[in-house]
């Protein structure tokens, strides 16, 4: 059955908060991506802020996205494909939570939900609503923060989850569960690539790679890079961003003529003084 939409006139932007969420980042990384492509794969979605930045300014391209977070990955194809029931669960959470935040959290954090619209709603109900907006995971793939402090946080968000629904509903958008180098497959000429892996720690506290129960190490790094290198020798135009840490720099050393640094900010820091003044980098071979 077709969905029925409301009228919406905001451009969509992530529905969960995810670390390392390029949001802020927007209009530097917008400056440096292609003005032209014929397709664009994102193999590390996350939020997808600059997928839903990209899409939203109507170009005609292709857009194959994906990410290894199973239900990251259910959620974005449950909002494509049942957004109206996935908005009446979200308000049964919001409804509950108004009358016992903290503990209706730690029941639905506790909970395992089979149905795919509760798994969903659990999850953004979760990072709605946990500390810092914080998405973790264990060794044992349970999600592990605590609740957070929030008056009144935005559960629902009901006309952004129908634009994201609308935007998703295309039939030029392919969204999958795979592994970096399988989303890779295939491209050449004319094709564009963003990689936004879960960034090298720039030092031994501040590794953060949990958002799926099997971390990203170095040697995924150095898989990584391989993989930018084999597209560059295809004329596949790529943009990665990572930490300004020694191993990425030495690591792209060749491509430092494409090695563009900025400024951001790590809202996800549990210590607020430690959430400014920090530089990444931006590298492309273009």
């Amino acid at each position: 059955m077709k969905q029925q939409y409301h009228v919406i006139s905001v451009a969509p932007r992530p529905f969960v908060k995810w670390a390392g969420g390029k949001r802020q980042l927007l209009p530097v990384i917008s400056e440096n991506i292609p003005t032209k492509f014929d397709r664009y794969f994102e193999p590390f979605l996350g939020g997808g802020a600059v997928f839903f930045s990209l899409a939203s300014k109507e170009r005609k391209a292709k857009w194959f996205i994906s990410d290894l977070n199973s239900d990251l990955v259910l959620s974005y194809n449950t909002i494509r494909d049942n957004v109206k029931e996935l908005v009446t669960s979200l308000e049964k959470h919001a409804q509950h939570y108004s009358k016992d935040s903290s503990g209706y959290y730690y029941k639905v954090r506790e909970s395992n939900p089979k149905n795919e619209i509760d798994r969903v709603s659990r999850l953004i109900f979760l990072n709605k609503t946990c500390f810092n907006g914080l998405y973790r995971v264990n060794s044992k793939g349970k999600f592990n923060v605590p609740v957070g402090r929030y008056a009144n946080p935005n559960i629902v968000n009901e006309e952004n989850l129908y634009q994201v629904s609308k935007i998703l509903q295309s039939k030029d958008v392919s969204i999958k569960c795979q592994d970096f180098e399988d989303a890779l497959k295939g491209i050449g000429q004319g094709d564009f690539v963003y990689l936004d892996p879960p960034y090298q720690p720039v030092s031994s506290t501040a590794s953060f790679t949990s958002y799926t129960d099997s971390d990203f190490d170095f040697t995924d790094q150095e898989r990584l890079y391989n993989k930018f290198k084999a597209l560059d020798k295809k004329g596949v135009k790529v943009l990665l961003s990572n930490s300004k840490s020694d191993e990425i720099i030495e690591l792209f050393h060749e491509y430092s003529d494409g090695i563009v640094e900025i400024s951001a900010n790590r809202f996800i820091n549990s210590v607020s003084k430690n959430r400014t003044g920090h530089s990444e980098l931006l590298i492309k071979n273009y």
